[in-house]
């Protein structure tokens, strides 16, 4: 069922100024400002598992099911995606290598002011809490890397290593998003041709996230998160956990008021997946995306590290999101990006 109209089934590529710029406010940072509270912890809502076994066979209905949960809370899980176990524990096992670098030796490759490329620490401040992300992260967006990889004789193969991971990644992406495009009344190729990783515009991001083990004496400290309330800027999102170490919670935007959040339980062999703001305004907000959050652990679990890999996918910075009812001004998705980093990150600790 075709549950929007689209006005044309090409993305828009503009130079041209548009309704909304990087510098109007924007309806999800007032959302996301609201949402610092401890809230409650439920398990009734279920975080779906969908299998992508015999995908070309099966699209109609994986279409079907993938509709279905996103509709619902925006969250669910990937199965049977095709990414081999043994490039997933490759790719996890060199960001942990790269994570334990000496301090000096990461800060040569510093995450760029609104580039989205680099290495940062402790510098994301989520508009939800007002304090900094208990983390470290490294950021790999293609045409925005000269300078930023570390040297062979710091870390050999963790270029080719990223590099193979991320194109992995975004095929799995633009095949989700493929489906998404049907039920929307796009064309298959819609958002692939959004996500142009030839261009110089491509934006999307592998993210690889280190959350610090956490001391004892913050355990009862309400205002301290591993990560702090938000929704995604992007247009889906690929998470990769691994089994055991817990802490990632969600909540759809239509519940926000009873702050009644659902745990998600990490998987090595499961992807997670959330819709981004990109597509809600796409879709006129019939996809919506939902809150989540890294909870710190409790007293009596393991406080030690957290790993996990994201995977961004970012429309070019050239193309426009237009909402085909008219629920969003358009904007570039340049623009967008540029005022959800802006929002999100310490300049003070992230160089220019």
């Amino acid at each position: 069922m075709n549950t929007t109209a689209p006005t044309n089934t090409t993305p828009t590529n503009t130079t041209a100024a548009t309704a909304e710029t990087a510098t109007t406010p924007m309806a999800e940072l007032a959302r996301e400002s609201r949402m610092g509270g401890a809230g409650t912890e439920t398990t009734e809502r279920e975080i779906r598992a969908i299998s992508l076994a015999d995908f070309a066979e099966r699209r109609a209905e994986i279409s079907d099911q993938l509709w279905s949960a996103a509709t619902d809370i925006g969250f669910f899980q990937v199965i049977d995606h095709g990414i081999d176990m043994a490039e997933v524990n490759h790719a996890f096992a060199m960001s942990e290598r790269f994570f334990a670098l000496p301090r000096e030796i990461k800060e040569r490759y510093p995450l760029k002011n609104g580039r989205n490329a680099g290495y940062e620490f402790t510098s994301q401040v989520r508009p939800s809490v007002g304090t900094p992300d208990r983390k470290e992260s490294y950021q790999f967006t293609r045409p925005r890397m000269e300078g930023l990889w570390p040297a062979d004789d710091e870390l050999a193969g963790f270029r080719a290593t990223l590099e193979d991971f991320e194109h992995k990644c975004r095929l799995l992406a633009m095949d989700i998003l493929g489906c998404f495009a049907d039920k929307l009344g796009r064309d298959p190729d819609f958002f692939t041709r959004a996500h142009d990783p030839e261009s110089a515009d491509y934006q999307s991001t592998l993210r690889l996230l280190h959350y610090y083990p956490f001391p004892d004496e913050l355990l009862e400290d309400p205002n301290v998160w591993r990560a702090g309330a938000h929704t995604d800027f992007d247009v889906l999102t690929l998470l990769f956990q691994r089994t055991g170490q817990r802490g990632l919670q969600v909540l759809p935007g239509a519940e926000t008021g009873g702050e009644a959040w659902t745990p998600v339980e990490p998987s090595d062999e499961a992807i997670t997946c959330n819709i981004g703001d990109m597509l809600m305004r796409w879709s006129d907000d019939v996809l919506a995306s939902n809150f989540h959050r890294v909870r710190p652990p409790r007293r009596g679990e393991d406080l030690g590290s957290r790993y996990t890999i994201a995977y961004f996918a970012q429309a070019d910075t050239d193309v426009l999101i237009e909402s085909a009812g008219g629920t969003y001004p358009p904007i570039t998705a340049g623009d967008y990006i540029a005022q959800r980093i802006s929002a999100n990150f310490d300049d003070a600790k992230v160089r220019r």
